[in-house]
């Protein structure tokens, strides 16, 4: 067999994303069959001790201390962006600009403004034959690609209702001590824009409805946290003394409407986004109701598809689909019926899908386009919620 082409990858941010990515980079060609074979060929990082013992334990070749470096490298032909979202417009603009290949984490950036010069890059690029992609990895939990199949082939019916929640706890200590996801600077936002972009995307890709309109409430519960203390994992254990300002929302709940398409109303949604569910962990959860028939997904149950069939009365009642068989998507290429998949294999499946795209010369998915529009909602939830709620229109709808 002739051996495919490399597509040599430096990444930028070598964290809890990082390590994720990593993972996928190392995975992916040794359960998939991939026209390009992707190496890992450099990490940036701005610490050199720490980004050197990243690059050992991850599995990567080399290591900058500057992103611009991998950026003006020839050895490099894609950059895959894991910091935090205050940096991305700038990265992924000039990697575009210098001809490499873009894969982003989420939410694409922190306001309107930078991911539609972001977008208009990747236009311009993939012109070229450059392409980008966002990191909305759960679209490849195979469970909800089941479910998306299901709502483009009918079995829905006409879709009426959406709810949408992701509910972690993480924060719900006091004491967690301020991280960057708490700096508005560097995150954007909160709870919003690292948790409710994820359903938010998975509700309009799964529907094939943009959200057109909003009105939305947002709450931060714990105003000041430790500046100090034990990081461990999202959080850790604040130390006494010194606390500053959270200046991100730690909840948020919005209504909304979805464009039906052709002038049409759509859907209606709920949607809520929440680090302060005590208990909850990681639960991304995702219910639609349709015509015909509902579905419901929760990812802490992540191999799971839930499903309703209105034909079924007088006998109906949601039945549980094992997603583990050879003709769900992307299971086939893993272990035996019902020997369930993780968290990382999304990531896996995000880098199989990036690379057979980029290798036929095709727009991978989701792409910034795509996650331009969920910056849009982003911005009509807040714009809402400093507006007493009021009902809020999303650009471009």
């Amino acid at each position: 067999m002739e051996e495919s082409k490399p597509l040599r990858v430096g990444m930028v941010g070598y964290a809890f994303m990082g390590a994720a990515h990593s993972h996928a980079w190392r995975t992916a060609p040794r359960f998939f069959d991939l026209p390009l074979s992707p190496q890992l060929a450099a990490v940036a990082g701005r610490d050199p001790g720490r980004v050197a013992a990243a690059a050992a334990k991850l599995g990567w070749e080399s290591t900058e201390t500057d992103w611009r470096r991998l950026v003006e490298r020839d050895d490099i032909d894609l950059i895959d962006i894991c910091t935090p979202g205050n940096t991305h417009a700038e990265i992924a603009i000039a990697a575009l600009e210098a001809g490499k290949h873009v894969l982003c984490e989420k939410p694409l950036a922190n306001s309107v403004a930078e991911a539609e010069r972001m977008t208009a890059a990747a236009d311009s690029a993939a012109a070229r034959g450059v392409y980008s992609m966002c990191g909305f990895s759960y679209r490849r939990t195979p469970a909800l690609s089941l479910a998306k199949r299901l709502v483009d082939e009918g079995a829905l019916g006409k879709l009426r209702h959406v709810r949408a929640q992701y509910l972690q706890d993480w924060l719900s200590d006091e004491d967690v001590p301020l991280t960057w996801r708490l700096d508005r600077t560097k995150s954007g936002s909160g709870s919003l824009g690292d948790i409710g972009a994820h359903v938010i995307d998975a509700a309009q890709w799964i529907t094939g409805q943009d959200i057109a309109g909003v009105s939305a409430l947002l709450e931060t519960f714990v105003k000041e946290r430790p500046v100090g203390g034990d990081f461990v994992g999202l959080g850790g254990h604040g130390s006494g003394g010194e606390r500053g300002e959270v200046t991100v929302d730690d909840a948020a709940i919005f209504s909304a409407r979805f464009d039906g398409g052709s002038g049409t109303a759509g859907a209606i949604g709920v949607f809520e986004a929440t680090r302060f569910a005590l208990g909850r962990k990681n639960a991304m959860r995702l219910e639609l109701n349709g015509s015909k028939a509902s579905l419901a997904f929760d990812f802490e149950d992540m191999n799971s598809l839930w499903f309703y069939d209105a034909a079924d009365e007088p006998n109906a009642g949601f039945r549980k689909i094992q997603v583990t068989e050879p003709e769900h998507p992307y299971t086939g290429h893993w272990w035996p019926v019902g020997h369930g998949l993780g968290y990382e294999h999304a990531f896996t499946h995000q880098v199989v899908d990036l690379v057979e795209a980029i290798a036929a010369g095709k727009q991978p998915t989701p792409s910034f386009a795509d996650a331009l529009q969920v910056q849009r909602v982003l911005d009509a939830v807040e714009t809402s919620a400093a507006d007493e709620s009021r009902w809020t229109k999303v650009e471009g709808a």
